[in-house]
């Protein structure tokens, strides 16, 4: 495990940075925030979740797998249906009955 993250690690550019936010004193003086850039295609991971840079910097790995994992992932493919004769009946007796609905709410006309 630790060697996968060094191969994706050497691929790729760490910069560190104060998370800023909550937490106080600890949070703004140091530099625990890690923000991983993947060369090759551009996906950066970013993550402050720990006080510890080190831990900080597994995290952002694991995220960026996971991230490359989906990128090189192919959706199945759509089985086209479609709708039964059945459907398209009842669908139409719907449609029938909520226009005669509606057309009753309409004031009636009075002839003189």
């Amino acid at each position: 495990m630790i060697k996968k993250y060094l191969d994706l690690l050497s691929s790729c550019d760490v910069q560190t940075f104060r998370a800023g936010g909550k937490g106080g004193q600890h949070q703004n003086k140091t530099e625990s925030a890690v923000r991983l850039v993947h060369r090759p295609t551009g996906i950066t991971a970013v993550c402050r979740d720990e006080r510890s840079q080190h831990l900080n910097k597994l995290r952002c790995l694991g995220i960026l797998e996971r991230k490359l994992a989906k990128l090189s992932e192919r959706p199945k493919p759509r089985i086209t249906t479609s709708v039964s004769q059945n459907q398209k009946i009842k669908r139409r007796k719907k449609k029938r009955f909520q226009a005669q609905k509606k057309s009753q709410r309409k004031k009636p006309q009075i002839d003189e």
